[in-house]
């Protein structure tokens, strides 16, 4: 029979075990810090009813979304971990209790074309705050300072939220006389980073069909920048003109005022005009963080606030703030400029033990005390060679081999090699368990990702 050639479809990530273990450490810090904040863990079906999930599509969503029949069902992969929320919020309302925070890390699938850090099935790892009828401002101030805690746990001190507020922009545009044209000047003024300044007026000017000094005028406003106070202090200048505006700029001012109380540095947060996000439902305050070092790799966590996350659901009024991090391509992205940490224990098991007598009854007991200790271990019993045992240990990156003999089983210890420094005691188990956890707290204490 002809073999089939084994390969994994394009646009799929497919990991070796070290790089999942790389990927599932930056997971055990995101769940670590979403519950630090209150947050509850959620799970969505992956498949959903095509009609709930393109209630607030078409357009591109539905030219990239995976669709098909089952029976009579029209089914569809979910596309981002949005909405299936909507959908679960409006499902469960009467159940839950407000102000609803969760977290959700699950894979989400696109089918668009599939080229370098974009992926056609990819894991995005999300937190929202939603309200019942009302969200106070403070969560939109909340946010930031989860994303900060994120990033200094990942091992980063280069980055910037870079903030911005919806309100004031539509505000802005509506004293131009330009608010039927918002959304499509917003969604220009987002591609600022990717196509500069000359290619965001030519768009204004040909496809939305601003005027010269229109163009400029908007150019000219999101241009403004200095710290975060100075920015603020020249917005006043509009105050006054438009009540959306106004309003806009106190909650951007608020929003600024308590990321100092949250612990966000000035350095790691900054009023930038130029933030607009490009989905219509964001009504407030907007984020997009960015690596300083590596402006290349684009915004890698972005979100905001939306009065009314349901609205296709329900008529209940559900407002909401939260952030999406695409987390498979900011792995990737890291992994290809060489930043994840090398040095972390990416092993499956912390010790090696390896039984030495033709009884394992000693060794299976061990086994459990060790693993009972919390002391990840696996028990060797394959006939090899010693040295192909060792290599086992070697080439699976463990740091620990633990040998047990007819000698250690009299003497009631058993023999600990550290493989990084080919030093080894023999010691009474209790002595035994405290070396290898002292070691691997050691060699667990780097960051994840490294500056350069």
């Amino acid at each position: 029979m002809e073999k089939l050639k084994p390969r994994t479809l394009s646009g799929f990530m497919e990991l070796l075990p070290a790089p999942q273990m790389q990927l599932e450490r930056m997971m055990e810090i995101l769940r670590e810090t979403y519950a630090l904040y209150g947050f509850t863990p959620l799970d969505t079906p992956a498949i959903e009813s095509a009609e709930i999930l393109l209630a607030k599509g078409g357009g591109e969503t539905e030219k990239q979304i995976y669709r098909f029949q089952k029976g009579d069902n029209d089914l569809a992969l979910r596309f981002d971990l949005t909405v299936p929320l909507a959908k679960y919020v409006a499902l469960h309302a009467g159940e839950l209790t407000f102000p609803f925070r969760r977290y959700q890390i699950g894979k989400v699938y696109r089918g668009e074309r599939a080229q370098r850090g974009r992926f056609r099935e990819f894991y995005q790892a999300d937190i929202d705050i939603i309200g019942d009828g009302k969200l106070d401002i403070l969560n939109e101030a909340e946010i930031p300072s989860i994303i900060y805690s994120i990033f200094r746990r990942f091992g980063l001190t280069r980055f910037v939220i870079r903030v911005n507020n919806r309100k004031l922009l539509n505000g802005f545009y509506a004293m131009l006389g330009l608010s039927e044209k918002s959304g499509d000047i917003m969604r220009t003024v987002d591609k600022l980073d990717k196509i500069g300044a000359d290619k965001v007026r030519t768009i204004l000017l040909d496809d939305v069909g601003l005027t010269d000094a229109q163009a400029d005028e908007i150019l000219r406003f999101i241009a403004i920048t200095g710290s975060n106070a100075e920015v603020l202090a020249k917005l006043e200048d509009w105050r006054g003109r438009n009540e959306i505006f106004d309003l806009g700029l106190e909650e951007l001012t608020a929003v600024t005022k308590h990321l100092g109380a949250f612990g966000v540095p000035e350095e790691n947060f900054a009023v930038d005009l130029t933030i607009a996000r490009g989905l219509d439902y964001y009504t407030g305050t907007v984020y997009e963080t960015t690596l300083l070092d590596h402006p290349e790799i684009g915004s890698v966590c972005s979100g905001g606030r939306y009065d009314n996350l349901a609205e296709y659901y329900t008529d209940r009024q559900l407002p909401g703030v939260g952030i999406s991090i695409g987390l498979t391509r900011l792995f990737y992205v890291l992994g290809e400029q060489e930043l994840l940490n090398p040095d972390l224990p990416t092993a499956p098991a912390d010790c090696l033990l390896l039984p030495m007598t033709e009884d394992f009854s000693a060794a299976v007991r061990l086994a459990t005390i060790l693993r009972a200790a919390g002391i990840r271990t696996q028990l060797y019993t394959e006939q090899k060679k010693f040295k192909a045992k060792m290599s086992y240990a070697d080439k699976l990156g463990i740091p620990y081999v633990v040998f047990l003999g007819e000698d250690e089983i009299a003497r009631n210890v058993c023999s600990v090699k550290n493989l990084r420094t080919g030093d080894q005691v023999s010691l009474p188990v209790d002595q035994a368990i405290e070396l290898i956890k002292f070691g691997i707290s050691a060699l667990q204490s780097g960051s994840v990702i490294l500056e350069k």
